[in-house]
């Protein structure tokens, strides 16, 4: 699994995150609509610890600076 995200990209997921889950808790999105974003909200937090995200690899996309050698 190789990297894929770049710190900007894990910054703004973490916070979309956040985000989600207080609109959530304060009650402003409930329901289906409201687990919905419970979840996404997870695979962001996830996707961000370990810098790899699996969309990334179908489209050919990656958020990394390239490493020069």
């Amino acid at each position: 699994m190789k990297k894929n995200m770049g710190s900007a990209d894990k910054i703004i997921r973490i916070l979309l995150a956040v985000l989600f889950v207080a609109l959530y808790f304060t009650n402003i999105v409930t329901g289906t609509w409201g687990i919905v974003l419970l979840v996404l909200a997870a695979v962001f937090v996830l996707t961000s610890f370990v810098s790899f995200c699996p969309l990334y690899i179908l489209f050919g996309a990656s958020t990394c600076k390239k490493k020069e050698a």
